[in-house]
């Protein structure tokens, strides 16, 4: 058996999230059936972190194994002839038996982008989430600097949320401006599910001032997910990079930055 493994970009916008389910569509369904055409062969994938219905991504990371022969460039472009128009594989190259693109991963990285304006978008519609509402960014960025670390972040995760352990550790998690644009930026070793966004609707309750700075982590000491705040919308959520141990040389960027 041979184990490839492939970068992937894909707007989720039309599919309930990565993974394939009985009663949804999702990106793993495509790529499976486009990747089982090029090999000629049934091909099961797995993914470095699953996204939830309508989560954009810029950088998923998959491997799968197979006894098909072929070049790294016939595995991509005969992918891409396979697949959907609002999927697409960037990259793909042999690894090591050891690989694994989920338990090999170091980090995770996310953007959720705001747009800060007072009408709605239209081209922009389902690739950021609109806020209305003027949003203090200063706020906001002394809010998320309380959530960095090591900590139990049961209070901001999904109720029905299956993973074992609350405890997670982000790395970084800035809050920037640009123009219009608002961009929360997370990193962190593993993420709980809608973790990404229940910390976008506590920070955006805090930029537009219906609750205090401290409320961030306040929220987080409740432990209570009952407690916390709104999960923000899927719209504007970006899976941007898995970080691997540098000996699986495993390509640090997948697509060509985010479309806005």
């Amino acid at each position: 058996m041979i184990k490839i493994a492939l970068g992937i970009e894909y707007d989720g916008s039309v599919y309930n999230g990565w993974q394939s389910q009985k009663h949804g569509h999702g990106v793993q369904e495509e790529v499976e059936k486009a990747l089982s055409i090029v090999a000629d062969q049934d091909v099961k994938v797995i993914c470095a972190g699953r996204t939830d219905t309508g989560v954009h991504a810029l950088a998923q990371v998959v491997h799968f194994e197979t006894t098909a022969e072929r070049s790294e460039r016939s595995w991509v472009l005969g992918a891409n002839a396979n697949l959907p128009k609002n999927i697409s594989v960037h990259w793909a190259k042999p690894v090591r038996e050891d690989f694994h693109a989920r338990f090999s991963a170091l980090s995770r990285r996310y953007q959720y982008i705001i747009l800060n304006q007072f009408s709605r978008p239209a081209v922009l519609s389902k690739k950021v989430t609109w806020q209305g509402l003027e949003l203090d960014v200063e706020l906001m960025s002394q809010a998320a600097k309380t959530l960095v670390g090591e900590h139990d972040f049961s209070s901001y995760r999904a109720v029905a949320c299956q993973a074992n352990s609350p405890v997670r550790t982000i790395q970084h998690l800035h809050v920037t401006r640009t123009g219009n644009f608002i961009c929360i930026d997370i990193q962190a070793n593993a993420f709980l599910q809608h973790m990404v966004r229940n910390i976008a609707g506590v920070l955006i309750s805090i930029g537009s001032g219906e609750q205090p700075v401290d409320w961030a982590k306040q929220v987080l000491e409740f432990r209570d997910r009952k407690l916390g705040g709104v999960t923000a919308a899927p719209d504007g959520l970006y899976f941007m990079h898995v970080e691997y141990p540098d000996e699986f040389a495993i390509p640090a960027i997948a697509g060509n930055g985010l479309p806005i």
